[in-house]
């Protein structure tokens, strides 16, 4: 286990250097290799030709060569990891890639009849020029990776779950590739219920030293990104109930295989993992560059949407401190990403008293405690809006499973199975079980079903498209004030 002190200096380090995968490698891959190949188009064209009336013919050559060189090398796996960090094992497919595209060009030229367009003299040195501009960008980023790599915070943190055959031929093959993007954060015991033990005399229920309770706290604190369940197949009710406990996570849970998987080939997960026989049974929300896009529709809508709201804001907090008394804003503690507590911000809809301890109340149909101004807030949703400021301090998204009161939270989770993994992503001002019907109250056990069933199915299923038209028909919804109260 970690010492504090060591946790910090390990989740400071993560939060500079995020963690690499295979998407976000063959990412930089192509973004390098289409610099390589448009800078050098450009650069022997200014240096060789200066201008041409054909000008359109070069621009659409070197296109041509991008297109046809980047389609090629994904086809014969040079974006994967392993390429990444051993490029001149494969640069005779580099070469032969970028040869075979500058072949299809002079075939192309030839058959429409404009190869006399072309200066030989660019294209000989065109091409030289990609090929040393590809080996060079890619030999550079080699070395920065293992340098990444060598710094430790950038590794993809593994934890493995099982303590049989199955665990310890895994870690050998692990342990066979020290140059790759996994470091193993440990292994843990699939204990589920706490054991008994001696302290300070008593015997006390306590959680394993290395049970899953260990291994979901270092999760929830960001130290572990995948986790791969290493137990025997035939126990399958062993492995669900892991499956089940883990999926609350935000982390990608993997089923490593049985033991005669390690006789036999896999179909190849994703390549940070290498040839590790392994299936992919859940995955992490919004992993990858989706992560990255949802951040950035957060933070470009809401500044234009708080910019185009500010007059409203102003009269809304004018009329809320003129028809009763109390703060403009109301505050209360809500349950949030991985089961984070964070503070929500709504205009006050209510009458200002102390908050009578115990069960949160759900606001009701005619309910007394509503002010006039409230009324009409809670009708067109406006009472909503400061939750803006939340989406720009980054406890909330624009859209997102809609974030509980603290006692509702736990009194939901008793009542919904696999209720937490809707935590696996941020909470939202709207979300999919809004705009589906799920509304308002969960007085009802369907009514909570089919939220967390959208909820959930949000989590799993993200795309920018979805988000845009929750939006759209939150918009809608917000006109006609449906279930709004």
């Amino acid at each position: 286990m970690l010492k504090t002190s060591e946790t910090g200096t390990r989740l400071n380090l993560r939060s500079l250097l995020p963690p690499m995968s295979a998407t976000k490698v063959a990412t930089l891959l192509m973004v390098a290799d289409s610099v390589a190949i448009l800078g050098s188009g450009y650069l022997t064209y200014d240096a060789l030709i200066v201008y041409s009336l054909a000008q359109d013919f070069y621009v659409a050559a070197v296109v041509f060569v991008w297109i046809a060189t980047l389609s090629l090398m994904n086809f014969v796996d040079l974006y994967r990891y392993e390429a990444a960090t051993h490029p001149l094992r494969h640069s005779h497919k580099i070469l032969v890639a970028l040869g075979t595209s500058f072949l299809f060009l002079l075939a192309a030229a030839f058959s429409i009849k404009v190869s006399e367009t072309f200066s030989r003299l660019w294209l000989g040195y065109f091409a030289v020029a990609s090929g040393v501009a590809i080996m060079l960008f890619r030999a550079g980023g080699s070395l920065a990776l293992v340098r990444l790599l060598n710094v430790g915070s950038s590794k993809r943190n593994l934890a493995i779950v099982g303590s049989g055959e199955q665990c310890r031929r895994l870690i050998a093959m692990l342990s066979q590739d020290p140059g790759h993007l996994i470091h193993i954060q440990g292994v843990f015991e699939d204990n589920l219920e706490p054991v008994e033990r001696m302290i300070a005399g008593k015997e006390m229920s306590v959680p394993p030293e290395n049970g899953l309770a260990h291994l979901e706290s270092q999760a929830r604190i960001g130290l572990v990104n995948d986790v791969i369940i290493a137990l025997p197949w035939q126990e399958d009710d062993r492995i669900m109930a892991v499956v089940s406990r883990l999926r609350e996570l935000p982390v990608n849970v993997y089923l490593g295989s049985d033991l005669v998987g390690f006789r036999t080939k896999f179909r190849s997960p994703p390549s940070h993992f290498g040839a590790l026989p392994i299936l992919h049974v859940v995955g992490k929300p919004m992993s990858g560059w989706d992560g990255a896009i949802k951040s950035a529709e957060d933070y470009l809508l809401a500044p234009f949407i708080l910019f185009l709201a500010a007059p409203l804001l102003i009269l809304i907090a004018f009329a809320i401190k003129l028809d009763s008394p109390g703060p403009v804003l109301f505050r209360q503690k809500r349950v949030g990403f991985n089961n984070q507590v964070f503070e929500v911000y709504k205009f006050r809809s209510m009458q200002h008293t102390i908050a009578p301890s115990g069960k949160t109340q759900q606001t009701t149909p005619d309910d007394l405690r509503v002010t006039r101004v409230g009324r009409f807030l809670r009708r067109w949703s406006l009472d909503e809006l400061p939750q803006i400021f939340n989406v720009l301090n980054g406890t909330m998204s624009l859209v997102g499973p809609r974030p509980h009161a603290l006692d509702h939270n736990e009194e939901f989770a008793r009542r919904a199975k696999g209720y937490f993994a809707r935590h696996r992503v941020k909470p939202g001002i709207t979300g999919l079980a809004q705009v589906n019907g799920y509304r308002g109250g969960t007085d009802t056990e369907e009514k909570l079903d089919g939220r967390v069933r959208n909820d959930i199915f949000y989590a799993e299923n993200w795309s920018l498209s979805l988000d845009v038209r929750i939006l759209l028909r939150t918009f809608i919804i917000c006109v006609t004030g449906k279930n709004a109260y």
